[in-house]
């Protein structure tokens, strides 16, 4: 059972100067960006001019929560705050009387250069009002503002894979004293989220042998910077007798060929599509994965024998980046408008997994999700480290037929999880491939599986005529495969295999599998 968010005290971290000089900057470009085009820096931007004066005077204090103080003017103003409604493009207002008259925005550390004038609408301060999840809010000073999670205040938790209990403690910058925070027991069942603010720092201590931890050893130091889940120590994997995975492979591909066959309603006609994140969630996805990319907030996903096959840990790591709860839910508030564009009806949210890191060799067995919440899900891919040669999701439609679809950091796949087979059964060449699944059902009806398409549901195309292969074999999402009817869409697989039977995943498995080792690299 996740525990409850806990607040820390508060605890400003301010300038030793006070309020100075901000930078000016007329181009984004000349934010302060590192070797991988991301913020290096949380930046409080504003427009330059009066605004900038009163807003300074509103008791804050440069480096407030780690974040660089700058005022926009030019290019760079239009591009922050051009796209709000209401507000002059061209030019920071000149005929403001107090800073409620003016506006504000905390841009993320970690954001792509790409998207950073699009944060998450949470993060802009309009006038004294705060737009979040839907929802106007009053927030009447640029302190509250700076210290609320559109700046300075963040969500962090923490998993332990240490074999003892462990104690948390948060350090108190002004006297160095350990408060103690909590206990946490073992794994990610136990995960622990608290709020708390950038600059915040904590150490974990071992529980044993002593009965005072801070005699015991420390099993991990550190300091808030972002949003974040932290690993004291890491998950162990158990150990997978590769004799054993051909058979329980086919088994299971025959469990799942069966559980897609009982799964009555649809709501596309393909069972899936391709689309693009807006740029401001792709700016918070992006931002959360590569401030926490690195140990300890990446761990190993916890996999092990009562959990299947579906993903060959034994072979290859499998990594996994927890999100805490609050960010998790605006994420999937906004992933959710887009599935039901997609799907055609009223959705609710049932479950957000992830971020999941695949990495060299990494397979997914074809498999469909849970019937009762995984009727409309979301694939998103976050980011991709070092992969030259397209990983391909695929998909079978409505007529088994399978699909190939390529996918580029930013881009999304429409499916229908619990009907459409799905998987990724050829390896990983090389790098990192990251992930994030979210999962819908229709409002109030779990049982939503058992029953018929409502009237105005698409029809599944089923018959499209002839196929023919006219591009080559690796050539996928580019119509290498064109059909009579062209709305089939460009991503048939050029192999042009579909499956009739579970037999025929199993069969799929082995022809793409490596060479050598577990898989087989047979000819179907």
């Amino acid at each position: 059972m996740m525990k409850p968010a806990l607040l820390v005290p508060l605890l400003s971290l301010l300038s030793q100067n006070g309020v100075h000089s901000e930078t000016h900057i007329r181009h984004l470009a000349k934010l302060p960006f590192n070797e991988d085009n991301r913020l290096s820096t949380h930046i409080f931007a504003y427009p330059a001019g009066k605004c900038a004066s009163l807003i300074k005077s509103d008791n804050i204090v440069e480096g407030q929560w780690g974040h660089e103080f700058v005022a926009l003017h030019g290019e760079a103003y239009t591009a922050v705050f051009g796209h709000l409604q209401g507000v002059d493009a061209s030019v920071p207002p000149t005929d403001v009387q107090s800073f409620h008259d003016c506006l504000a925005v905390c841009l993320e550390k970690g954001t792509q250069q790409s998207v950073v004038a699009r944060p998450l609408p949470h993060r802009y301060w309009k006038h004294g009002l705060v737009e979040d999840e839907g929802k106007v809010h009053e927030v009447n000073t640029m302190d509250e503002f700076l210290s609320s999670d559109a700046c300075g205040k963040v969500e962090y938790g923490f998993v332990n894979y240490h074999k003892n209990t462990v104690k948390i403690y948060w350090i108190n910058a002004r006297t160095g004293e350990a408060v103690p925070n909590q206990e946490l027991g073992y794994g990610e069942r136990e995960t622990s989220f608290i709020t708390t603010f950038v600059g915040h720092k904590f150490k974990v201590y071992d529980t044993e042998p002593n009965e005072d931890p801070l005699e015991n050893e420390m099993m991990l130091e550190i300091t808030v910077q972002n949003h974040g889940v932290v690993g004291i120590k890491n998950h162990v994997q158990p150990v997978v007798p590769p004799e054993g995975v051909p058979n329980e492979v086919r088994s299971t591909s025959l469990s799942e060929w069966d559980r897609h066959l009982r799964i009555k309603r649809t709501f596309s006609a393909l069972a899936f599509d391709k689309g693009r994140l807006p740029d401001d969630m792709f700016a918070s996805l992006g931002a959360y994965y590569y401030n926490n990319r690195n140990p300890p907030h990446k761990v190993l996903e916890e996999w092990g024998r009562h959990k299947g096959v579906f993903v060959n840990y034994w072979e290859s790591d499998c990594n996994f980046i927890q999100i805490p709860w609050h960010l998790k839910r605006r994420w999937q508030g906004r992933l959710r408008e887009l599935v039901e564009a997609w799907a055609g009806v009223d959705l609710e949210t049932t479950d957000m997994y992830g971020m999941r890191e695949y990495t060299k060799g990494a397979r997914l067995l074809t498999h469909v999700d849970r019937e009762s919440t995984h009727a409309a899900s979301l694939i998103v891919n976050i980011a991709q480290v070092n992969v030259d040669r397209p990983w391909t999701i695929e998909v079978l439609d409505h007529a088994d037929r399978l699909h190939e679809v390529v996918m580029e950091p930013g881009d999304i796949v429409y499916y229908e999880s619990a009907k459409a087979l799905h998987g990724r059964n050829t390896p990983l060449q090389g790098g990192n491939y990251i992930n994030l699944f979210t999962h819908y059902r229709p409002t109030d009806d779990p049982d939503w599986f058992r029953k018929e398409s409502p009237e105005g549901t698409p029809e599944p195309l089923i018959d499209v005529g002839e196929c023919r292969l006219e591009g080559k074999l690796d050539q996928y999402s580019q119509g290498a495969v064109t059909c009579d009817n062209k709305a089939i869409g460009p991503h048939l697989s050029p192999t042009m295999f579909t499956a009739k039977n579970g037999m025929d995943l199993f069969n799929w498995w082995q022809s793409v599998g490596p060479d050598e080792g577990v898989g087989g690299g047979e000819e179907l």
